[in-house]
């Protein structure tokens, strides 16, 4: 728990960017997030709270204190014929968690398997993947106030869940840390396999009987046929939100572009992929010396090491304003810029 000066960040970020914090702490408990609240320095500066560092990109060094976030525990809390609450400590790994609940034969996250990142970073903007979200299996989570240090609950209406939305994005940014979340997972799954390639991918595993792994199985596989290992090439994953317009506008531009894709959502909206508008708008694969968007996925923007976060900014915004002109849509960055 203690207070570390001028600390390297770039092992706590998954696209890789080297910059620094002027403060740097690490936390595993309640109690120790609330004596590190309380000191003078943690009071008087801006505070990030890190998690998995893979849904950030850092564009200068941090004047101020970052907060790591290493509370874990997965545990079972309640369950009846139908239903288990599993609450999981925010610091978790997010896939962790989804392979623990495997284990355990509940169903509800194997869509949302191998998202980077940890439960605490799950709720702010609502997860989701392949037809499922977050808000699907939530029951609620815990927060630290960050003035007061007094420990909240909030219920699923309460966290405000839209596409990639949360209170906690809006409202509620910077008022509080989230230290826990508890999720109801099905003891006997309803499964969700007609979004994207999972029906494809498990027909090519042959498999004949569904269940969460085989599922999860197969989600990973997709993912990782396109998307990078941060491991070997730093990146942060979809750095882009899917778009949603509306009907009429889509019906336009289905004359232009007759094989665009999209996804019904709610009444007179649709959803359009962004990767799609953006291959389209000549990006993917584009390499600029130490960063680009990468050959497989254009939704993902990678650093191939030694890149700026200010050049990988840059581009975002080259590849916002090409697909507004071509498109006439708005691209919105999933990543979080600093």
């Amino acid at each position: 728990m203690e207070l570390q000066k001028d600390i390297s960040l770039k092992p706590y970020n998954t696209f890789g960017m080297e910059v620094k914090a002027r403060y740097f702490a690490t936390f595993s408990s309640v109690a120790e997030l609330q004596q590190l609240l309380q000191l003078p320095e943690v009071q008087n500066l801006p505070k990030l709270i890190l998690g998995g560092g893979s849904n950030i990109l850092f564009t200068q060094d941090f004047d101020g204190v970052i907060l790591k976030n290493d509370i874990l525990g997965i545990r079972i809390t309640d369950l009846t014929d139908d239903f288990s609450l599993v609450k999981a400590g925010s610091g978790v790994n997010w896939h962790e968690l989804v392979l623990y609940t495997i284990e355990q034969g509940l169903g509800g996250l194997e869509n949302l398997s191998l998202i980077p990142g940890t439960v605490g970073a799950a709720p702010l903007q609502n997860i989701g993947a392949y037809g499922v979200e977050l808000k699907d299996m939530f029951e609620n989570l815990e927060a630290v106030h960050i003035s007061t240090g007094e420990l909240k609950s909030f219920t699923a209406e309460e966290c405000k869940f839209g596409y990639r939305e949360s209170i906690f994005k809006h409202e509620a940014k910077g008022q509080y840390i989230i230290v826990s979340v508890t999720l109801r997972l099905h003891r006997k799954p309803v499964f969700n396999t007609s979004y994207g390639a999972i029906t494809q991918t498990l027909a090519a595993m042959q498999v004949e009987n569904l269940n969460p792994k085989v599922i999860s199985e197969a989600v990973c596989q997709i993912r990782r046929s396109k998307l990078p290992d941060p491991a070997q090439v730093g990146n942060a994953g979809s750095f882009f939100k899917n778009p949603e317009i509306p009907s009429t506008q889509f019906a336009e531009l289905q004359k232009e572009y007759s094989t665009i894709p999209s996804y019904p959502t709610s009444p007179g909206r649709v959803k359009v992929p962004a990767g799609w508008l953006i291959e389209q708008a000549g990006w993917k694969g584009r390499r600029f010396e130490s960063y680009g968007v990468h050959k497989d996925q254009a939704l993902v923007l990678v650093n191939y090491g030694g890149a700026q976060g200010t050049q990988v900014r840059e581009l975002a915004f080259q590849i916002i304003d090409s697909v507004q002109e071509k498109f006439g849509i708005q691209l919105q960055p999933e990543v979080n810029i600093l």
